[in-house]
């Protein structure tokens, strides 16, 4: 079974927007970080699916563009395959409501890679790091 979703790097201040998932049905997904999203509604642009579920999910109102994509990451767990399209998106200010998830942190390029990631979540946090450090 396919999953599309679609997820937001939302960043400000230099610090990038951890979200730590709740106990779930998966427990190789059970309190993992990730970037905030889900999954595209039949006729949705995956631009406005990100900003549905940013809405659903945090209260967040934010306008996504397609000139805002980074990549599209394709993994497969051992119930699904999931296919995720993340944006980058630059915050003005840190205010949301956490409605769907365990916890968050706001963390600095140089430590994202020491958080306990979602398995599919690890090639947009390599490739962000390199981005975002020049290396």
């Amino acid at each position: 079974m396919d999953v599309e979703v679609v997820a937001a790097i939302l960043m400000e201040g230099g610090e990038v927007l951890c979200m730590q998932r709740k106990e779930g049905r998966y427990d190789y997904l059970s309190y993992k970080y990730e970037f905030p999203g889900g999954k595209l509604e039949p006729g949705e642009s995956r631009e406005e699916a990100l900003e549905r579920e940013l809405m659903e999910e945090m209260e967040l109102d934010v306008t996504i563009t397609p000139g805002e994509f980074l990549t599209t990451v394709e993994h497969q767990y051992p119930d699904f395959r999931l296919v995720m399209h993340c944006y980058v998106h630059n915050m003005t200010d840190r205010t949301f409501h956490r409605k769907e998830h365990h916890s968050h942190q706001w963390v600095g390029v140089d430590r994202l890679e020491t958080l306990d990631w979602a398995q599919a979540d690890w090639p947009v946090v390599e490739r962000l790091s390199r981005l975002l450090s020049g290396k």
